[in-house]
């Protein structure tokens, strides 16, 4: 049995604290907040947290990453964490399908003046990591995506992944019902079937932080 959590439950107060206590938003970062609001309405959730972009930007940064894949950029808040991270030269691949959502994350890599270390390829991911060169090493990967096809982004990133580099999975709470079982949608489903998975593979070290929604970090050995 597991020691009991010494982790706390965030308030909306606390919440505010915590963020208070990292690296400050600047002024494109509270934008890209702001128009994701105001362009997605409900789907705004979908953006990272302040808290996990700050955690991405210092690990990029740790790791000296040379080069990033990201499964679902949405509005790009989590593109330009992982951008901002990276040394001169390093290069960030970003997929995903919507043109529509892109688009706000193209404005926001402008206006952070990171736009040149970013290239965007618009199709199903699974098929533009299946397109990558044999020889594509990736340093760090982010997968953000539909839930029911992480094994296949799993699985086609860490192929390429490179001894010690990592790989970020979001959502792997998924709100805490990956441990209610009154809850079998589809997304709920897969997410606990991939978290069982990852844990049980020995090709990787694992730790599902509870960070925003849950955020398992994976190291390839």
């Amino acid at each position: 049995m597991a020691d009991p959590p010494k982790s706390v439950v965030l308030t909306p107060e606390l919440h505010e604290y915590l963020v208070e206590h990292g690296t400050p938003l600047d002024d494109v970062q509270r934008w890209l907040i702001s128009e994701t609001k105001a362009k997605a309405g409900d789907f705004a959730g979908m953006q990272i947290a302040p808290e996990q972009g700050a955690f991405m930007t210092v690990l990029t940064r740790l790791l000296g990453v040379r080069q990033a894949v990201e499964v679902g950029t949405f509005t790009g808040a989590s593109a330009l964490a992982v951008a901002r991270g990276l040394p001169p030269g390093g290069r960030l691949l970003c997929c995903d399908v919507s043109e529509e959502w892109t688009a706000v994350a193209r404005e926001a890599w402008q206006r952070a003046g990171v736009a040149d270390r970013i290239e965007l390829r618009i199709g199903p991911a699974v098929d533009t990591l299946r397109s990558l060169p044999e020889d594509f090493v990736v340093d760090l990967a982010f997968v953000d995506a539909d839930k029911t096809n992480y094994p296949a982004y799993y699985d086609e990133l860490l192929r390429r992944l490179r001894p010690n580099g990592v790989m970020l999975i979001d959502n792997t709470l998924w709100h805490g019902t990956v441990i209610d079982a009154s809850v079998q949608d589809d997304s709920t489903r897969a997410i606990r079937a991939f978290n069982d998975a990852v844990a049980a593979d020995d090709r990787v070290d694992t730790v599902l932080l509870p960070i925003s929604d849950g955020v398992t970090m994976i190291r390839k050995r």
